[in-house]
């Protein structure tokens, strides 16, 4: 990890942390703090990821080519992130699936957050039984 943290705005606290709560759980990521306005997930050892309201008190935007990809354990945790993301009120922004012109093995799923701010989850194992991808889902 290269990062000491990473904080997105968002303009409710509380649909935040239980949107943030229920996908990054599909990934293994706990909530490790939260506060007064903010919260924050991460594993051991990394980095942190928090939500917070703006400090300067106006609406939080999404940021133009601005994406958090947080890493997965498998593809099926993928697919879980993803499914559960869209049905939290997430925009898909891409289907599970095989992004081969990163890399043979690079599979990612993409969504906007209640916010706009676009979030990914990717895994690079290559995959294995029961690593397929839910009905409809297309290699990009």
């Amino acid at each position: 990890m290269i990062l000491s943290h990473l904080t997105l705005g968002v303009n409710n606290v509380a649909d935040a942390i239980a949107f943030y709560d229920a996908v990054l759980g599909e990934l293994g990521i706990k909530r490790e703090r939260s506060g007064v306005g903010y919260a924050g997930w991460g594993r051991e050892g990394d980095g942190g990821f928090y939500v917070t309201r703006p400090f300067d008190r106006t609406a939080a935007s999404a940021g133009n080519g601005v994406s958090v990809s947080f890493l997965a354990p498998s593809r099926a945790a993928v697919d879980r992130f993803w499914c559960k993301a869209v049905e939290l009120g997430g925009k898909d922004e891409g289907e599970p699936g095989l992004r081969p012109h990163y890399h043979a093995s690079y599979y990612a799923a993409y969504v906007r957050d209640l916010d706009g701010n676009k979030i990914a989850a990717l895994c690079h194992r290559a995959g294995g039984p029961g690593e397929a991808a839910p009905p409809g889902a297309q290699p990009r």
